[in-house]
């Protein structure tokens, strides 16, 4: 940082007056936009026509910032992924200033006496390390790659349930390494990006298929599912994620999906049959209802092509032959999977419960990889990925 970090003394100041604005946080981003926008208003482009989720991102930004603020070298991990993630929304080291100022406004605005110039210099520092950090890792980011990929919709095939695997071809190759996912922009609603994992590994011809289900009240997929058709166009932001096969160092591999979160994990197990793995795997599908177990018949498929792959479906709300419960039930019944590296994708309340699950039963919290449940940028871990056995496997 070029900056100096901040003393203890600005620490508790930052903190103690955060404390004091938090009743009305919700109220004073409205605001903050509201001033950003009169004052500057070429930075309206920047943003999504509805605000109700870009208000919520700078608040939860706001507060993972104060909340790393002792922690030096997580806050520039953080900053550092704000700032190569802004790029893709055209963030420019210019809009920084406008931001910081019209934050300290707010702040002094919705703080009252509890603000005087000691606790506004404090935020005025706290800000510039960061706005230092963002605008440094974007430029690092700018030498490397794009900051986002153009791409047409090329294949559209409707899955049933609600459920569409979408191919694009980016105009330029696209690198990403498979468990990885992807941000979107579609054209129905621009300047909002959803997150979606390719169902495979990277392939010769550069296409991405993606499977999205429509979701109640989400209207990228939505829009995705129901209106997208060969020739139109989207975005892509770069790829993100660490769920990938080089975490699992040489131990036996359990893979656990719910709905369209098998995405990820098939495009892990084709890398793994591509590269001639010498470990097991275990593969749970989950669903609801039978119908629901999506793409559990390709898998059944590849398990029937290689002896060390076994797949199993469960479904939790109906009673056929086979396995019935939720997967975190199943996944108690067939373990324990302490030897094991986990990979889960799924619901949130799925993902959760399969969490506890596994670590009741002793696999340790470093093994178990899922993507972040919420928004990536703002849950998802800082601490850099653990060194990885050597090993003869991928």
């Amino acid at each position: 940082m070029t900056s100096a970090p901040l003393t203890d003394r600005e620490i508790s100041l930052i903190r103690t007056s955060l404390a004091v604005v938090a009743p009305r946080a919700a109220e004073m981003t409205v605001y903050f936009y509201t001033v950003l926008f009169a004052r500057y208003p070429a930075v309206r482009t920047l943003f999504p026509d509805n605000m109700d989720v870009q208000r919520d991102r700078l608040l939860r930004g706001l507060l993972r910032i104060i909340d790393l603020v002792d922690d030096v070298d997580n806050l520039v991990r953080f900053c550092s992924r704000l700032g190569r993630d802004h790029r893709k929304f055209g963030a420019l080291e210019a809009h920084y200033p406008a931001v910081g100022e019209c934050l300290l406004a707010s702040l002094t605005r919705y703080a009252g006496t509890a603000w005087n110039a000691e606790v506004g210099a404090a935020w005025t520092h706290a800000y510039t390390v960061a706005a230092q950090v963002m605008t440094a890792a974007a430029a690092d980011d700018t030498r490397l790659r794009p900051a986002t990929w153009e791409a047409e919709v090329v294949h559209h095939v409707h899955r049933g349930d609600g459920i569409a695997e979408i191919t694009v071809r980016p105009d330029l190759p696209y690198p990403y390494v498979a468990g990885q996912y992807v941000s979107m922009e579609t054209p129905w609603y621009p300047r909002t990006w959803r997150h979606y994992s390719p169902a495979h590994p990277p392939r010769a011809d550069h296409t991405l298929t993606f499977h999205v289900r429509a979701v109640h009240r989400g209207r990228v997929s939505t829009a995705l599912v129901h209106h997208a058709t060969p020739g139109h166009r989207v975005r892509l932001g770069p790829p993100q994620g660490d769920m990938t096969l080089a975490a699992a160092g040489d131990r036996d591999l359990l893979l656990v999906a719910g709905g369209t979160g098998l995405a990820p994990m098939r495009a892990l197990l084709e890398e793994a049959a591509a590269s001639g793995m010498r470990r097991y795997a275990d593969l749970f599908v989950g669903a609801r209802t039978a119908r629901e177990l999506y793409g559990l018949d390709d898998m059944l498929r590849l398990a029937q092509r290689h002896h060390w792959l076994s797949v199993r479906g469960a479904v939790s709300h109906e009673d056929i032959p086979g396995q019935m419960g939720t997967l975190p039930q199943v996944l108690r019944e067939f373990g324990p999977w302490n030897q094991h590296e986990a990979f889960l994708c799924g619901p949130p309340g799925m993902v959760t419960a399969a969490v506890h699950t596994l670590l009741q039963q002793g696999t340790p919290e470093a093994h178990i990889h899922y993507d972040p449940l919420d928004t990536p940028l703002f849950d998802a871990p800082l601490s850099p990925p653990r060194p990885v056995q050597e090993t003869d496997a991928p």
